[in-house]
């Protein structure tokens, strides 16, 4: 089924819960370097004078900002003009909302400040109703940033060239910043777990409304159609902020069955639904959004999908681009790699050290594009660092809930920010909590507690290793199960699976990063030994697949990569995303079927 929620509209920012009226404030915005840091001292945020133009969501380091400027510069600043209206200001709130803004961003209206947020990757929004006046208003926006490697920084460089998989640093805002009026009484939120065995939708309403509201003269109508026909409605009383509810989706309205249609890989499956808020059955907000009826769990050492064995064929995505770096250059840049994906032959991907923009969400949510969504990693251990990434990593796993595609959680990855986890109790504890933290949120997601290796607490046990030889690979691992899931040392690497203290329970097992292969005749970084011909990449990239894929507890793989990222040149494609081998051949060898393997989908 091809989905497309209901007001989606091209570029709008929020698939998931949508409203129609909203302005894009993307393009062109006043900027400034503010390397001495006297802006605030000297008030550029009452009479904002830019020394050049930016084009917003690009950062400066960026071709497509306008500037190109990859130094560091830890404070900068935007301005633009907005217009409000002030009859709609006595009657609705004015939201602005940031999609990503790398690290402190502060806001001031008309020269008051509107408010600040921490963290590189969340949304945020800010209220500025107050702040409005009728007619043209002015926005200053301060962002700071550092090499500061406490912070949740990804894959963002912390010192000033460029080395191994690190790359140039990402400052300021680089995601798309938009506003939108919203009823003074509205939908704050949304959260929808889907309920297959029941057939049913558990719903958790967030509203926003005066405490005399909460008096039985508040509903939430939801609407549920699939492929425009129309499902069930069902009415919830409000009598609180958050009130919760359960919409039966297996019976159309009257009471005749009805099929639930589930979403896979296969079959991509999404329900529309519409939510409104009504007062005395008067509409007072309205929502569109969508879902899909969609189970992932895990039974033993196996990872079922509807109740069926899934085996993942993912793909490490990083999410960058040449002229734009971090930030997609269109929406159609986002839907591009997708698609090239399938043609590859995987059925998912690895969104490695980035929350990708919500709209690449929505498009593997309509294609069936299975994801593991990952947090931007500290690379040092503190009081700090921990409070940080807490924060922004429960904001991540609350703003993306609702997306069916994302079928794993991955806050950690290969010890980064954690680099003493093996034996050091406090980092020990900090990755249950997080893990605990999540599971408390999404208790139905499986999460991955350190990818790669030295594993705590963790719901799916995950190797890397970028070893050359499809035999050396099968050897390794085929026949020594209980010796590499243990906390002894299993490859060269000097890792083990698991961190001291901590046991194989006879969780899933999938090699989460192997291959990286890269060619001789390009100049730059990849791993191991470089090929010469398309030949050589296409005998080695078979071998070491299929040796994976005969390994009969090993349950998935995650290849890197999908495309070039500045140095590092071990992509399928080029950071143009032009393919370097036969996509037909890497499909085939991915999709081929692989003795015990014969029994996943």
């Amino acid at each position: 089924m091809i989905h497309h929620a209901k007001c989606y509209s091209k570029d709008y920012p929020r698939p998931q819960f949508v409203r129609s009226n909203w302005e894009n404030l993307n393009g062109t915005w006043e900027f400034r370097f503010d390397d001495e840091n006297v802006g605030e001292r000297e008030k550029w945020y009452e009479d904002f004078n830019g020394a050049c133009k930016i084009q917003v969501p690009f950062t400066y380091e960026t071709k497509l900002s306008g500037i190109e400027d990859e130094n560091r510069h830890d404070h900068i600043w935007y301005g633009r003009k907005i217009l409000a209206d002030g009859s709609r200001l006595e009657k609705e709130n004015y939201v602005i909302h940031f999609e990503g803004s790398d690290f402190l961003t502060t806001l001031w209206v008309n020269g008051q400040m509107a408010g600040s947020h921490r963290g590189g990757y969340a949304r945020f929004s800010f209220d500025i109703t107050n702040l409005l006046r009728d007619g043209e208003n002015e926005l200053v926006v301060k962002v700071e940033d550092s090499f500061d490697m406490q912070q949740p920084r990804g894959k963002q460089r912390w010192q000033k060239e460029n080395y191994g998989c690190w790359y140039v640093q990402t400052t300021g805002i680089w995601k798309t910043v938009w506003s939108e009026y919203v009823p003074k009484m509205s939908l704050k939120n949304v959260k929808m777990t889907p309920v297959i065995e029941a057939g049913t939708l558990e719903v958790e309403y967030q509203v926003d409304a005066l405490e005399c509201m909460w008096d039985g003269s508040l509903c939430v109508e939801a609407d549920i159609t699939f492929g425009g026909e129309f499902i069930n409605r069902v009415s919830t009383a409000v009598i609180s902020e958050h009130t919760c509810a359960k919409i039966d989706v297996s019976k159309k309205n009257g009471g005749y069955e009805w099929v639930v249609k589930t979403w896979s890989p296969q079959e991509a499956n999404l329900y529309d639904i519409s939510f409104a808020l009504k007062k005395d059955g008067e509409v007072m907000d309205k929502v569109d959004s969508y879902f899909a009826m969609r189970e992932i769990r895990i039974d033993g050492n196996n990872i079922l999908l509807n109740g069926s064995p899934l085996y993942q064929r993912l793909i490490l995505d990083q999410g960058y681009w040449r002229d734009s770096h971090l930030t997609p250059p269109d929406e159609e840049a986002l839907i591009e790699d997708i698609d090239k994906i399938r043609a590859l032959g995987y059925n998912g991907l690895r969104k490695h050290q980035k929350t990708e923009d919500e709209r690449f969400l929505y498009w593997c949510d309509v294609k069936g594009m299975l994801v593991w969504s990952e947090m931007a990693a500290a690379y040092d251990f503190s009081d700090y660092a921990v409070s940080e990434f807490t924060r922004e990593w429960m904001e991540i796993v609350n703003q993306n809930y609702n997306h069916p595609c994302i079928i794993t959680w991955t806050p950690f990855n290969e010890s980064w920010g954690i680099s003493q986890v093996k034996t050091k109790r406090p980092q020990q504890h900090f990755t249950e909590a997080i893990y605990h933290l999540t599971k408390s949120m999404d208790p139905y997601r499986p999460v991955i507690v350190n990818d790669g290796w030295e594993h705590t607490v963790s719901d799916i046990i995950t190797l890397h290793d970028y070893e050359a030889s499809g035999e050396i690979f099968k050897s390794r691992y085929g026949d020594l199960k209980d010796e590499i899931l243990s906390s002894e040392v299993y490859h060269c690497y000097m890792k083990s699976a698991l961190a001291n203290g901590y046991d194989y329970t006879g969780q899933p097992v999938i090699i989460s990063e192997f291959g990286g292969i890269a060619f001789n005749e390009d100049r730059g970084w990849g791993y191991g030994d470089k090929v010469n011909t398309k030949e050589d990449f296409i005998e080695r990239f078979d071998k070491i697949t299929t040796a994976i894929k005969e390994i009969p507890y090993v349950c998935g793989y995650c290849y890197t990569q999908v495309s070039d990222v500045q140095q590092e040149i071990n992509g399928l494609m080029d950071i143009d995303r032009n393919y370097k081998v036969d996509s037909e051949k890497i499909r085939e060898i991915n999709e081929r079927q692989v003795g015990f393997w014969r029994q996943y989908k």
